[in-house]
This record gives structure tokens, C-alpha cells and sequence, in this order.
């Protein structure tokens, strides 16, 4: 392992299945497997199915647009610059509810190669082919994490204010 900087637009880059871009910025075997580290963006509406990681933490850091966030029960409005710290086996998803395209750091420790295939397979199939349907195959094809209901936008219970402990 070694100390490495990548710039703004650098970084592997391939179609995500929430409408955007994801854009690797730390791999396994850059890390020496401390870490897989991902900027998304998410088109308007989107974000994934409820998954659960059952070998890694994951904290999501907020860089624009406004995310609501399950965590479990709980359902949190995450701004701009809001951490979001997910211990394994805890159920979560997100959701893009601005306007515009909304974009995160996605940090899973240690790393995950499962993780990163998915990213990279998933990227592989036609459009015709991508949905949740398709987001749920990969996932168990690569074990990258375990889809467990439907994306966000299908749950509307209230928003918890953020803070709440």
C-alpha cells in the first residue's frame, strides 16, 4: 500500500443504477483492502433498493443535493456536508429527492471487492436490461451486499429531523 491523490475528475467511472455516475476513487488494492471509496451522483427521484452489507461499515458523506436517508425504521433528510455512518447488517437505502442530479461519498470498510465488481457488472448489462430487477441479480451474483425491499422512493413514511438520537 501506498499514498496516493486522485483529482477532481479522476478515478474509473462507469454508469450506475441510480441514474448517474460512480466514480471509484479507493479500491482494495489500493488501500491494501482498508477501504473502497466511491463519489455517485443520482438523477432526480432515484436511489438504490434496501441492502444490508454484511461484512463492511459504510459511511455516506453528502456533497450536494438533498438525500433522504433510511437507516433501518428510521428515515432522515441529509443536506449538503451530512454524515451518514451505516454499521454492517444495518438495513439502509437512499433516495435523490431534489431536483437535480445529487452527488456522495460512499466509504465501505474494509474494502470490498464484491462491491466494486457489482459497480462494474452492473455497468456491463444493455440498458434495457438495468432496473431493480437486474440491481438485485448482481448483487447476489457478486455477493456484494443483500437487497432486502424496494428502492426509497416506493416508501414514504415521515421524515426523522436530523440530530435525533
Amino acid at each position: 500500500m501506498h499514498a496516493f491523490v486522485l483529482a477532481p475528475e479522476e478515478g474509473i467511472s462507469v454508469e450506475n443504477p441510480v441514474g448517474g455516475v460512480t466514480t471509484f476513487k479507493a479500491i482494495g488494492d489500493q488501500s491494501g483492502g482498508a477501504l473502497t471509496a466511491i463519489e455517485g451522483v443520482a438523477s432526480p427521484g432515484e436511489g438504490p433498493p434496501l441492502h444490508v452489507h454484511r461484512e463492511q461499515d459504510e459511511f455516506i458523506y453528502t456533497l450536494e443535493g438533498t438525500f433522504r436517508v433510511r437507516l433501518a425504521d428510521d428515515l432522515i433528510e441529509a443536506l449538503p456536508g451530512s454524515f451518514v455512518f451505516i454499521p454492517r447488517n444495518t438495513a439502509h437505502t437512499w433516495q435523490n429527492v431534489g431536483d437535480g442530479h445529487a452527488r456522495l461519498l460512499a466509504t465501505l470498510f474494509p474494502a470490498s471487492v464484491e462491491f466494486e465488481q457489482f459497480f462494474l457488472r452492473y455497468a456491463e448489462l444493455p440498458p434495457e436490461e438495468r432496473g431493480v430487477e437486474a440491481f438485485s441479480r448482481v448483487a447476489v451474483e457478486t455477493r456484494a451486499m443483500e437487497v432486502l425491499g424496494a428502492p426509497a422512493r416506493a416508501v414514504r413514511p415521515a421524515l426523522i429531523p436530523p440530530g435525533r438520537d
